[in-house]
């Protein structure tokens, strides 16, 4: 199995990006290719004492900004290290994608280079969440600022099917977000979207479900507009950061507090790990064609090393012929449903 990695996405690239490729190497026993300009990829391994020797390395000159527009990727940015992977992945020699760069930029090279999964009406962006229960898969959280109900509901099936495959839940749960637990809640979207996803038995649809019971774990897969998912994603962040400056500074203040520091440390770091992103690697861009995982911006190479393994674990688990053969399973029901009536 082959990766490809942008070799110059993210803050701390491109030396956290090398380190964790060597770790992910050493540890899953993969072959990597990072694209990038190779004689900044050689200095920086050289200064750090890396080892390339068996990486592979493609030559992209150039590097996207964050701030430019993302659809610059396929002409003015199409020598990128990030066009360059993507084109690679296109083109076959590569198994899957990881990239820490611009998610505008990833979503266009990933519907537009790589393609989506046929059927699919968009592709979705979707990270791995920690809840009070384990984790949550969340999409779309903004590769889609606006959708339609049968969106939803393939973000629901593609949803589903990786949390079986690859975080290993059974029958995994499908919240719809809404104000409201009554199927009568929400806008037209919402209202539109319940209906179809309980005629849907490619998943196994709980209903509605408030924002306040998201952290709780009260679903496995939760689905909304990519606007609403940003929100709720980048709120989560934001609470999550406050949570732990808050604790820090409880067990930091005088002598009592760092005693109780002592007694309390073990659990707290169990805690610290449990809410670390770095633990599930990247978000996955659900719907296309060959697997591509968007690390995140701050990625270290712990992060790096685990987006990687995300990666393999998508094509070990063929999380996209699952999703083809849902899809298809799906559209054959549909029709007949249609016929019926």
């Amino acid at each position: 199995m082959r990766i490809i990695v942008d070799g110059f996405g993210g803050d701390h690239a491109p030396l956290a990006v090398l380190q964790g490729c060597v770790m992910a190497m050493e540890e899953y026993g993969i072959e990597i290719t990072v694209t990038g300009d190779i004689a900044k990829l050689r200095q920086v391994a050289d200064e750090n004492g890396i080892d390339l020797s068996r990486m592979q390395l493609e030559h992209a000159p150039s590097v996207i900004p964050v701030e430019a527009e993302p659809t610059s990727l396929l002409k003015e940015y199409a020598d990128s290290s990030m066009a360059k992977a993507f084109q690679l992945l296109a083109a076959g020699e590569g198994d899957a994608v990881v990239c820490a760069g611009s998610t505008g930029a990833i979503v266009v090279g990933g519907s537009l280079i790589v393609k989506r999964i046929k059927g699919v009406k968009r592709p979705a962006l979707a990270p791995i969440i920690p809840s009070e229960k384990g984790a949550y898969i969340l999409l779309d959280v903004g590769a889609n600022l606006e959708c339609r109900p049968e969106m939803l509901v393939q973000f629901g099936i593609m949803g589903s099917i990786y949390m079986e495959k690859i975080m290993k839940v059974p029958h995994p749960r499908v919240g719809l977000v809404n104000i409201g637990a009554e199927e009568t809640k929400g806008g037209d979207l919402q209202i539109a979207a319940y209906r179809l996803l309980s005629e849907c038995s490619a998943v196994n649809f709980t209903g509605n479900i408030e924002p306040r019971y998201i952290p709780r774990g009260d679903a496995d897969v939760v689905i909304a507009d990519g606007f609403t998912g940003n929100v709720i994603l980048k709120l989560t962040e934001g609470l999550g950061k406050m949570l732990m400056n808050k604790l820090k500074g409880i067990f930091t203040s005088g002598l009592r507090g760092k005693l109780a520091a002592l007694l309390v440390l073990p659990k707290m770091k169990s805690f610290k790990s449990q809410m670390d992103y770095t633990e599930y690697g990247g978000a996955p861009l659900m719907g296309t064609s060959r697997p591509v995982i968007k690390a995140h911006g701050s990625s270290n190479a712990k992060a790096f090393k685990n987006a990687i393994r995300q990666a393999r674990d998508f094509v070990n688990q063929n999380v996209i012929g699952e999703i083809s053969a849902a899809l298809e399973k799906t559209k054959e029901e549909s029709n007949k449903g249609e016929r019926k009536i």
